[in-house]
């Protein structure tokens, strides 16, 4: 649901009755990640999407059918034998969907509008809603902040609430969004309730480092994958905000003195694009020494060969220079700077995927690879 936080927050503002299907359970070639979403309000206006066109219309309709009764359901579609374009997922995965009525006085509405807030304004924080566990309690929902306050909560045994606030915490930590097994009483039993924590956290960075003419268009697709991209370049006249009207920010720092100083998580994407020696080998000394998600370098096999020269002369040992992608980018022929983004953002999601890279025409491998036990980021 908070994927599309911040039309669900507009339409709280605007005092809108409405109702929201969100994901809760995946398994096979489904479309979607845990947490997507499709809402319908008192109108017929639909936003979001839980499974890219597939089960569209019946999902509507449920949301429409929950803003007449007021009641919470979890609806299961898959592929069907007997008819794939009858309501079902023709790509053959399987996807759960919990439809929630939010109207004017629903009980949840007000931890859910903050929740929506908190994630519109892109502050940090976890929504537990029970997904699977007695009607009663379907649906009802806790908000967990970073901070270990709450709002809202889960009803039934005093130490519910307690327990999974201390599961959203833990995947609030991590950023990732997931389901957690838990007992009526908040043990760890299973067969009790089933809890779809979604977490919201600031977009991952991408740190692009030389003001080259590449630059603006690998931009353009670090914003379109969802990245915070920031321009580092020590050469003012080319580290320029009419260069770079895109990035969030354009920074002019020596490159590996930015590095030490600018927050970095296990998201963090660095893209070096300078090939020049001087700036290159002291900011990947740093980089590949950092626990980041990718490290990617511009360059001919030439470069990438004395590159690799020099940062072992720096102290860099085989471990550390494994994690080097260079040449950056996926073999797609590219020419222009355009063509050459498209190369290095493939390579970007294939790294944060699990994928392989190559042709799906012909190919046995998955569509949709598992790394994370389904669960994401709003801004992975």
């Amino acid at each position: 649901m908070l994927d599309i936080a911040e039309e669900l927050h507009r339409w709280t503002q605007e005092g809108r009755d409405f109702a929201v299907a969100t994901v809760v359970s995946v398994g096979g070639s489904a479309p979607r990640d845990l947490g997507a979403a499709l809402a319908v309000d008192s109108d017929g206006t639909v936003i979001g999407s839980v499974s890219g066109g597939c089960v569209e219309g019946a999902v509507y309709d449920l949301c429409v059918q929950a803003l007449q009764d007021g009641t919470t359901v979890v609806e299961r579609f898959g592929y069907s034998d007997e008819d794939a374009f009858a309501v079902g997922l023709t790509c053959g995965g399987v996807i759960e969907v919990m439809v929630t009525p939010v109207g004017a006085q629903a009980p949840a509405r007000t931890v859910l509008r903050a929740a929506l807030s908190a994630a519109a304004r892109s502050e940090p924080a976890a929504l537990a809603r029970v997904v699977r566990g007695p009607g009663d309690l379907l649906g009802t929902a806790l908000l967990v902040r970073p901070d270990g306050s709450s709002e809202g909560g889960l009803g039934g045994h005093p130490d519910l609430d307690r327990a999974a606030a201390a599961e959203a915490r833990a995947l609030l930590d991590a950023g990732r969004t997931a389901t957690v097994e838990i007992a009526e009483d908040g043990s760890h039993c299973p067969g009790g309730l089933t809890l779809l924590v979604e977490v919201n956290v600031p977009p991952p960075r991408m740190i692009v480092f030389g003001a080259v003419d590449f630059t603006a268009a690998l931009v353009k697709a670090g914003k379109f994958l969802g990245y915070h991209v920031t321009v580092c370049d020590a050469r003012p006249v080319f580290a320029t905000r009419a260069r770079f009207p895109e990035a969030d920010d354009v920074v002019v720092d020596w490159p590996h003195r930015y590095l030490r100083s600018t927050p970095t998580d296990a998201r963090t994407v660095l893209c070096v694009l300078t090939h020049d020696a001087k700036f290159d080998i002291p900011l990947l000394t740093e980089a590949l020494r950092m626990p980041v998600a990718f490290v990617g370098a511009m360059g001919s096999r030439r470069t990438h060969a004395d590159r690799e020269r020099r940062l072992r002369e720096a102290g860099l040992g085989e471990r550390e220079l494994s994690r080097l992608r260079s040449p950056i980018g996926l073999d797609l022929g590219a020419r222009t700077p355009e063509e050459t983004a498209v190369s290095i953002a493939a390579e970007i999601v294939a790294t944060r995927r699990g994928g392989t890279g190559v042709p799906l025409t012909g190919s046995a491998t998955p569509i949709h690879h598992d790394r994370t036990g389904r669960g994401g980021t709003r801004a992975a």
